[in-house]
């Protein structure tokens, strides 16, 4: 992992075998960051990501392998319990075309990836909401 910090802006390169979620949530913690957005784009050999079933309130994960080229990369990082907190959805090709994505839990960097972290001036925390099933905003 490296990055440059321009203000409120950071650029920030995996590298492969760098696992995306891990990877920003370690960056947050060095720069002590507690509220961002964040968006990117690279190419990774894995990723998990899903549904959230909003009737039985669980989360269902899908295992992807292979050659994919992240299309988009996009969420939010807050902070719950006094730590960071990544909400992130992922959507990548393969090399058929065929697109998959949803809410990411993990994916292996196999060439790079690029992600712009814009640091928000601010505080959101994140509380889990028994109603939704979800750790929602807490203004």
């Amino acid at each position: 992992m490296e990055y440059r910090r321009f203000q409120d802006i950071i650029i920030l390169r995996l590298d492969p075998g760098e696992e995306i979620c891990s990877s920003i949530l370690a960056l947050a913690e060095t720069e002590g960051i507690s509220l961002a957005s964040v968006n990117g784009l690279g190419a990774i050999r894995e990723m998990v990501c899903g549904v959230f079933d909003t009737e039985k309130k669980e989360f269902i994960p899908n295992r992807f392998e292979g050659a994919l080229e992240v299309t988009s990369l996009v969420g939010t990082l807050t902070t719950k319990d006094g730590s960071p907190y990544l909400h992130l959805h992922m959507s990548a090709g393969d090399r058929t075309g065929h697109v998959y994505g949803g809410h990411l839990s993990s994916a292996v960097v196999s060439a790079t990836a690029e992600i712009v972290i814009r640091v928000i001036p601010g505080y959101v925390g994140r509380a889990f909401s028994e109603k939704i099933g979800l750790n929602l905003f807490s203004f």
